[in-house]
């Protein structure tokens, strides 16, 4: 047991964060799990098997503190840190005069600098391990979208991949994951002929799994009737 990786999820209650951290699960990773929803991270903790595969973080990712405290909990747990994937994050209605500031300000917070907080807590013990990053943009961070500040804020994720995957140069890996639409809680009214959180949590392990020379820097996954 000592020797199973670990891998750390962020954004880990829900849609994306929980489908990887089950499939993670079922090949050997224990998993730390980090999101503001203590209820439902204890219930998925116990699904993976307790303390000794899995620990529940509750964890405001806008908090460097708590990212801190996260990552320390892990060690504690674990010994180790082998990935982290900052998959926090949420999104709101297009249109520069819909939401609120407040709501803007948040998602912003939560999307750009949550997983900057993220990098900056997991990557002195990735370097330790050579091991991997993994960030969630959006294909929203490809392609400017009318009246979308949460496109915006996917633009800076896949940027600060990019930026990480050069200034690590070669020390650990880094992935960043471009899901089209897909079936999750983010939306109010659910899409039809969309993805679903299984489809990119593969992409995810997919990633996770090659052997250490091989880096798969950038994934784009739509939907088959997806046209943008």
């Amino acid at each position: 047991m000592p020797d199973d990786p670990v891998l750390l999820i962020t954004g880990a209650s829900t849609g994306i964060g929980a489908a990887t951290a089950r499939h993670a699960a079922q090949a050997g990773y224990r998993v730390a799990l980090a999101a503001r929803s203590t209820d439902k991270l204890e219930a998925l903790q116990g699904e993976l098997g307790g303390d000794e595969r899995a620990i529940a973080v509750p964890t405001d990712v806008t908090d460097f503190g708590a990212q801190e405290r996260l990552v320390e909990a892990t060690r504690d747990a674990f010994g180790r840190l082998d990935v982290a994937f900052a998959n926090a994050g949420f999104g709101a209605k297009r249109g520069f005069l819909e939401e609120t500031p407040d709501q803007w300000r948040e998602m912003v917070l939560t999307n750009v600098l949550g997983a900057a907080y993220t990098i900056r807590a997991t990557l002195p013990h990735l370097r330790e391990t050579n091991g991997h990053l993994i960030l969630t943009s959006s294909v929203a961070g490809r392609r400017a979208l009318p009246g979308s500040l949460y496109s915006a804020t996917k633009h800076a994720v896949t940027a600060m991949a990019e930026a990480l995957r050069q200034e690590a140069d070669g020390a650990i890996r880094v992935t960043c994951i471009e899901p089209g639409m897909v079936d999750t809680p983010f939306f109010s009214n659910r899409p039809q002929d969309a993805l679903q959180a299984d489809d990119i949590a593969r992409a995810v392990l997919y990633a996770m799994q090659q052997p250490a020379h091989v880096d798969v820097n950038e994934m784009l996954i739509r939907p088959t009737r997806q046209a943008g």
